[in-house]
């Protein structure tokens, strides 16, 4: 037999209906007797006949897929979110396909549409919103298309800021950064300069307002801002400026960077500086990624629960009970470390989540 072996085939062999040999094959409720059961199988196995995912989606009402969406998988923040994920979704039966957007809103309309028309059965979208015109545009068109969704039957749980109809795990950016800044106040630090990311990502914004909000609190006045990417070459380039223009001979200063991978970017530019952390430079990140570990001067972070998010944003999307959706707040954790000059981990009071 030359060509792709069809379910007629499989059909005509074993001597039945194509539509009888469907049912078998493709995982409907209404199973013919266990004989004819028997025989389409068979001939199935010796034609090595592939079933379509398709034909077995619209016979079960149900693909058994997750599509997770992440701004980059090759970011730690967003690779552990996907392992908390990929346990939760694989502990519900379900099998999940990941798409990443480079942070391109555009992209990540485009990876929500293609996960609806290959009918997932639910989505998760982990990664903070944008501002700024294209992306009102472009959040609409989200809005749109998962409304849409939930009407059909899809599931939507989001792990960054709350979308409609969509549940939602939502870390406590500005909570986290608040009492970043109050303890490290508190630990007799003063002269702070923010690298803030970009400034139409709300993450990197609340972050930002978090900080200063927290260093209000102490009395002390609202911090410079060096604007940048959200990545390791991000905080290079920030801290470069950050050090020509805000560095003052004997006199140093602490670098607040609004991710981790940014405060690991801009270690290596104060390195490359002859600058010593944390006797000339203090360094402080936020997110406590698992990569950490590794790095010394061990860093100074807030601690969010990235696999745990995951996890739960599928707990939330596969909850039969959970007729309206639900938003649950997560609480960072203040971790100081050597990087600000405290000890291996000490914990700092982060206070309740936003």
């Amino acid at each position: 037999m030359s060509g792709a072996v069809t379910l007629t085939d499989v059909a005509n062999l074993a001597g039945v209906s194509q539509p009888t040999a469907s049912r078998v094959l493709n995982g409907s409720a209404r199973k013919p007797a266990p004989a004819v059961v028997e025989a389409v199988r068979r001939a199935a196995e010796e034609l090595g006949y592939i079933p379509n995912a398709q034909a077995q989606a619209l016979a079960r009402s149900s693909t058994g897929l997750l599509g997770l969406v992440v701004q980059d998988i090759a970011d730690p923040y967003f690779s552990t979110i996907a392992a908390g994920v990929q346990q939760a979704s694989r502990s519900a039966g379900r099998h999940m396909m990941i798409a990443a957007t480079t942070r391109d809103p555009v992209q990540e309309v485009e990876a929500v549409e293609t996960f609806i028309a290959h009918r997932t059965d639910m989505i998760v979208i982990a990664g903070s919103r944008w501002t700024g015109p294209e992306a009102t545009e472009t959040g609409r068109r989200l809005e749109s298309d998962l409304a849409r969704y939930r009407r059909n039957g899809g599931r939507i749980a989001v792990i960054g800021q709350p979308l409609p109809d969509a549940h939602a795990v939502v870390p406590g950016n500005r909570q986290g950064s608040t009492a970043l800044a109050r303890a490290l106040a508190g630990n007799g630090l003063g002269n702070f300069v923010v690298l803030g990311g970009p400034r139409q990502l709300r993450a990197a914004a609340d972050r930002v307002a978090g900080f200063a909000a927290g260093l209000a609190k102490e009395g002390l006045a609202p911090p410079p801002v060096v604007y940048g990417d959200f990545t390791r070459d991000g905080g290079y380039e920030s801290a470069q400026r950050a050090i020509a223009e805000h560095l003052r001979p004997g006199v140093p200063i602490c670098l607040i960077a609004v991710n981790d991978v940014m405060a690991l970017g801009a270690m290596v530019a104060l390195r490359e500086a002859g600058l010593h952390v944390p006797t000339d430079v203090q360094v402080a990140g936020f997110d406590d990624i698992p990569t950490l570990r590794d790095f010394s001067p061990a860093l100074t972070t807030v601690r969010i629960p990235l696999y745990e998010m995951g996890e739960r944003a599928v707990e939330l999307a596969v909850d039969d009970s959970l007729t309206q959706p639900k938003t649950q707040r997560v609480s960072g954790e203040v971790i100081l470390r050597e990087s600000t000059g405290s000890g291996p981990a000490d914990r700092a009071p982060t206070g309740d989540a936003v």
